[in-house]
């Protein structure tokens, strides 16, 4: 269903009946990310909100440049959203940029977040002090700072650039196929340019408030993008309790590479801190 925020409207999948999860998906995704685990979710009794962020997929795309999908305009929307939907407490999964966004709801209002899973993703100061090759890993972060540059490159000859990005995500095609909009490249690639502009990767970041919440942080072992030590040390930042899982042989994406591992582990995590 659509639904229609003071600034934008979201594209938006809610089934399911008792306590909420609000499940975030991250570049390039959409709320299909996660089509295998919310009928598990709802199954074991879960009332499952996933939403699909602005800038991607069937949700607006909102004009203003690259600030009008900063990070923290996720944030308020998702919090409007779930105003909407008269959702109080709710626990909050993301994966990859998903991950940064649901941080950013533990951190400004914890007190309504029930429990916090980080996929793939950790805190964004572990990330930056995690050495050498886990900038190399991301050095797409840089590249993606080039607007209209960046989209030439990544788009030319049918999007091969793009496709060899996301050679291992197992549904390419249909992540792809929404970016040949117009403006919708663009749009998606807007939350790097405004999140992590080169002077946040390069300079030293602002001080963060801690997640106080139960968190888990689960990391794979195939992810050509994340080292497993940004994910591990994302525990220094946490005062909650922590959690770390790691998921063997499989990719970046893998709530769709391990579906029935990334259930259990959820849903073992959400039983705990139910």
């Amino acid at each position: 269903m659509r639904v229609e925020l003071s600034d934008v409207t979201l594209d938006v999948e809610v089934s399911g009946e008792g306590p909420a999860v609000l499940l975030v998906h991250g570049f390039p995704d959409s709320h299909e990310l996660w089509r295998h685990q919310v009928p598990a979710l709802t199954a074991a009794g879960y009332r499952c909100v996933v939403p699909t962020l602005r800038g991607f997929g069937a949700s607006d795309r909102p004009g203003g440049g690259a600030e009008a999908c900063h990070p923290v305009k996720h944030v308020g929307d998702l919090l409007e959203l779930l105003g909407r939907l008269d959702v109080d407490r709710f626990h909050a999964v993301g994966h990859d940029w998903g991950s940064g966004v649901v941080q950013g709801i533990a951190q400004t209002v914890p007190d309504r977040v029930t429990s916090l899973t980080l996929m793939s993703v950790g805190s964004i100061a572990a990330i930056l002090d995690a050495g050498w090759e886990q900038r190399q890993r991301l050095w797409h972060l840089t590249m993606f700072q080039h607007e209209g540059l960046a989209e030439e490159w990544l788009s030319r000859e049918d999007f091969a650039h793009l496709r060899d990005m996301l050679s291992d995500h197992p549904e390419a095609e249909t992540v792809l196929e929404p970016l040949r909009a117009p403006g919708a490249l663009t749009a998606a690639l807007n939350i790097y340019r405004s999140g992590l502009p080169i002077e946040a990767q390069l300079t030293p970041l602002p001080a963060l408030p801690p997640l106080s919440v139960p968190v888990m942080g689960v990391w794979s072992t195939g992810d050509r993008f994340l080292t497993e030590r940004q994910m591990v040390d994302t525990g220094e930042y946490v005062t909650g309790r922590w959690r770390y899982e790691r998921v063997a042989d499989a990719g970046h994406w893998f709530p769709l590479d391990c579906p029935e591992k990334v259930n259990e582990l959820l849903l073992a995590f959400l039983k705990d801190n139910g």
